[in-house]
């Protein structure tokens, strides 16, 4: 895999990578930057949600789990000193859906955990994670109830 970074002005850049695709990168004001674009660390704990989003999305779907919702929020915490390199990051896979089983949902956030997803398996050599998921039962995110939270932790063996 390749990516670059191209330099626009100041702290401001565009990233890109084979699809094709930009993401803007800034700093903030006080770092001299315009505040004109995600922040390197940022896009970090970004891919780490979207990377076993899709994973755990895809099983629930092919266990057949009806999803009519769902999020992932990932919260990294900091060191206060340079290099501010993450020190902890906790995972909260959000699932609603009708009838969701509370098992599906835990063996898939297993599966992309220590299987498919190369972002955890990657920062979970060296940050500490913590994995939680929230269970709702209705039509979508703004209509719900909640039904079921919990923390996955890797069986002992």
């Amino acid at each position: 895999m390749d990516a670059k970074v191209i330099w626009q002005e100041g702290l401001h850049f565009f990233g890109t990578a084979a699809t094709g695709f930009e993401v803007p990168l800034g700093a903030e004001a006080e770092l001299g930057g315009a505040n004109d674009g995600f922040r390197p660390l940022e896009l970090m704990a970004v891919s780490l949600a979207g990377c076993t989003a899709m994973d755990v999305i895809s099983i629930l779907k092919k266990k057949q789990q009806a999803v009519t919702a769902f999020e992932v929020k990932v919260k990294a915490d900091q060191a206060n000193e340079f290099p501010k390199v993450f020190t902890h990051t906790c995972i909260t896979y959000i699932v609603t859906g009708h009838n969701l089983d509370e098992l599906a949902v835990r063996r898939s956030i297993e599966l992309s955990a220590t299987k498919y997803c190369p972002a955890q398996a990657m920062l979970g050599q060296v940050v500490p994670m913590e994995l939680r998921y929230e269970i709702y039962e209705g039509e979508s995110a703004e209509k719900r109830t909640l039904v079921k939270t919990g923390i996955y932790t890797p069986a002992i063996i």
